[in-house]
């Protein structure tokens, strides 16, 4: 038969408890054991030393042989004998008896004085002493003893301890479960108040309690965890009402020219409709992928990164480039970092191909030492981006005027896609100033230094 598992207390307020129950009784149990050895030790200790005081008291007596008839007793020591070798009583106290001796035992010639404990049957067990009056074979012996005391004949000791642990034991239990109760109030008014605290509404936050203990550090982390949490939903629900308006303009131009093919076919060439749908279909295609790569970069885990020398890298992607505008490339061979060269060779494309659209004669693209990392330029010398939309451009679906004019199908995550794939890099991607044009620097942390040498030349 399988064994059945132990139920086990779901409450951290009781299982604290039970455990304070436990230690407080196993160190009372030990101490009351201590304590019932240290006290019957005691007593009996001090009844042994009354009785050999009073058997050394009539021991010379009996040797000289001058014992009275009736030996007067000396309470509590009131059981005196004096017994011959054959186990005959001479001489005793009135309260013992004068035919039976107190014990059958003699103490032998060279230890004369002996402790024993005699237990009748059906009486009480006696503490006596006894002395043997000389070390010849037939000397007699003295006997005095008293009756067990109450404490030792009885368990009344231990059911006095026992009830003291009972008692010690429920006061601390009492108090550990005041104290633990005191001490999680602040986590159940959290509890209570997470439980309020939904997807429509993020805006709560759980009390926090004075001090500096672990509760209130608790208390601190989830209210920055909720404040994240709420800043990131209300992240994604302008993200997807920002992207549900950009998918809307492609959808209604291509509902429209397909409405207007069907509607009036002898009024609509349908090569051009079928020419300006596929073009709308490809904006809607590209805006739909960039959107699946951002998803990517955000919730799945990256690939290895693998060494990549990023002058060689772009040198050959901007070699890769066929564009009526030159591109002059200045880039240092030898640096190395960590990363993905797919992702990389992504952002490189997207700064390429927003410096081409705005380029008005020439691309500048060089690669630099800076900063403990190795920076890569890429400098236009078009309008350039004013001083306040220079975040705005990295902010999603985001096209600026000039932008929607000389390229009106793009998806407008281009850039926002760039910044991503940096941080992912543990890099940044900014716009820094420029005397004419747009100049983006693309900043990653190297990995190891080396010599390096300038590779300069024209693309395309």
């Amino acid at each position: 038969m399988p064994l059945l598992p132990r139920p086990r207390p779901r409450s951290v307020r009781a299982c604290c408890t039970l455990i304070v129950a436990l230690f407080a009784m196993s160190i009372l149990v030990v101490l009351g054991a201590t304590l019932d050895l240290a006290i019957r030790s005691r007593i009996q200790s001090g009844a042994f030393r009354q009785a050999e005081r009073v058997a050394s008291q009539w021991s010379p007596v009996a040797r000289g042989g001058i014992v009275p008839r009736s030996i007067p007793a000396d309470p509590p020591v009131d059981l005196i004998q004096v017994v011959d070798v054959y186990h005959r009583v001479v001489d005793s106290s009135r309260e013992a008896s004068a035919t039976v001796p107190l014990s059958r035992l003699r103490p032998p010639p060279d230890a004369r004085v002996q402790p024993y404990r005699e237990c009748p049957p059906n009486d009480r067990c006696i503490l006596l002493h006894a002395i043997r009056l000389t070390p010849a074979p037939d000397a007699g012996v003295v006997y005095a003893g008293l009756p067990e005391p109450d404490l030792l004949a009885t368990h009344q000791l231990e059911y006095a301890l026992a009830a003291g642990i009972v008692l010690v034991t429920g006061i601390a239990a009492w108090t550990a479960w005041l104290l633990v109760g005191r001490a999680l109030r602040p986590v159940e008014a959290i509890r209570t108040q997470i439980s309020q605290i939904t997807v429509s509404d993020l805006s709560l936050r759980v009390p926090e309690p004075q001090g500096n203990d672990e509760i209130s550090r608790l208390a601190t982390t989830a209210n920055q965890t909720l404040s994240q949490l709420e800043a990131a939903v209300e992240q994604l629900r302008q993200f997807a009402s920002t992207t549900s308006h950009e998918l809307r303009t492609p959808i209604a131009a291509l509902c429209t020219h397909l409405e207007e093919a069907l509607l009036y076919p002898d009024d609509v060439d349908a090569q051009d409709a079928l020419r300006s749908s596929l073009a709308t279909a490809g904006r809607l295609e590209a805006i739909v992928n960039d959107l699946l790569l951002l998803a990517r970069l955000r919730a799945t885990d990256p690939l290895p990164p693998e060494k990549i020398d990023l002058g060689e890298l772009v040198a050959a992607e901007v070699s890769a480039q066929s564009s009526s505008v030159p591109i002059n490339v200045h880039a240092l061979a030898g640096p190395e970092i960590r990363g993905s060269r797919m992702q990389l060779i992504r952002v490189l494309n997207n700064l390429l191909a927003n410096a081409l659209r705005h380029a008005e004669s020439a691309v500048e693209v060089s690669v630099e030492p800076a900063d403990d990392g190795v920076a890569v330029t890429v400098a236009d010398d078009g309008p350039g981006i004013p001083p306040t939309h220079r975040e705005r451009v990295f902010e999603r679906f985001v096209r600026l005027d000039d932008g929607r004019r000389r390229d009106p199908g793009g998806s407008g995550l281009g850039l926002a896609i760039s910044r991503d794939i940096a941080h992912t890099h543990h890099g940044t991607l900014t716009v820094e100033d420029s005397p004419r044009g747009a100049r983006f620097v693309l900043w990653l942390p190297l990995v190891s230094g080396g010599p390096a040498t300038a590779t300069s030349g024209a693309g395309a």
